[in-house]
């Protein structure tokens, strides 16, 4: 559980990540996703697409 960094609520709970299994969900807005790239997509408000390239740029994944 952590707080949402998309907005200003702070409160422990409303949006969770489960670090075995990749699901993660926002439990204000509904929005869920189940890996890294979704997760770094809703972050980040990109495309899944973007969110790809943009993680392996980071990783330094070659595509």
């Amino acid at each position: 559980m952590a707080p949402n960094p998309t907005r200003a609520d702070r409160s422990r709970g409303s949006f969770r990540i489960n670090l075995d299994s990749g699901l993660w969900a926002d439990f204000a807005t509904g929005e869920k996703g189940g890996d890294a790239i979704s997760l770094f997509a809703y972050l980040n408000e990109v495309q899944q697409g973007q969110a790809a390239r943009a993680l392996a740029r980071r990783l330094g994944v070659q595509a």
